[in-house]
């Protein structure tokens, strides 16, 4: 069995808050307890994050993604969701398993999801040369 903290939520040996769950995903609440509704969608199977994730689970995750974000704003009465994500540790990744946050939004809840940028610092073309597929 995976060492992770998600692993042993799916292993059932760590309680969780399941929101949803099928064959290759689950769907609980966070406990950071920082902004009502906050939910983890993660696969089932362990992947570190998105850039080692298979297609077929990343599918699975994001089909869970849109399903629970659906029900939110079809059933619970919110406006939206932010959907979150840090892949590695350079981008915060906190838990080596992959996962997506989903926060519930209303209209006017003050809460600020967006990160705070200090502008960028190259050339928006020579970046694009860079980067360009």
């Amino acid at each position: 069995m995976c060492d992770c903290i998600f692993c042993k939520i799916v292993a059932g040996n760590i309680p969780s808050m399941k929101v949803y769950e099928d064959e290759e995903t689950i769907a609980f609440m966070d406990i950071a307890k920082d902004v009502d509704g906050h939910i983890v969608v993660i696969p089932k199977k362990h992947c570190k994050n998105v850039l080692d994730c298979e297609l077929d689970t990343l599918y699975a995750v994001m089909k869970t993604v849109k399903n629970v974000s659906l029900h939110l704003t079809e059933k619970c009465g919110y406006d939206g969701v932010n959907l979150l994500n840090a892949s590695d540790e350079s981008a915060g990744q906190s838990v080596p398993h992959f996962h997506i946050h989903i926060i519930p939004r209303q209209q006017n809840d003050e809460i600020d999801a967006w990160p705070k940028f200090n502008g960028a610092r190259n050339d928006i073309g020579c970046t694009f040369e860079k980067i360009r597929m």
